[in-house]
């Protein structure tokens, strides 16, 4: 798995875990566009290859995790890039 597709589907598990809580809300929170978060959570059909350390640390902010957190989970064990 690709790096952007480990982040996007981490930051989409975390936002489906949360009642309530959809790409727009989080988008809203994080005072960024919805357009970025969903470019970041579809990375396979927007044809995105990165992301800024500092939008995935303002996104995983707004949700109340460090980045050490975020990144501990098995999707980061087999990176491809």
């Amino acid at each position: 798995m690709r790096l952007i597709e480990a982040i996007g589907l981490r930051l989409d598990n975390l936002i489906k875990a949360r009642e309530n809580f959809t790409e727009y809300e989080l988008a809203k929170q994080a005072g960024m566009p919805r357009s970025t978060v969903w470019k970041i959570i579809h990375p396979d059909l927007t044809g995105v290859k990165t992301v800024k350390v500092d939008t995935v640390y303002q996104l995983i902010d707004t949700l109340g995790l460090k980045l050490k957190d975020f990144f501990d989970d098995p999707l980061f064990d087999d990176i491809s890039d």
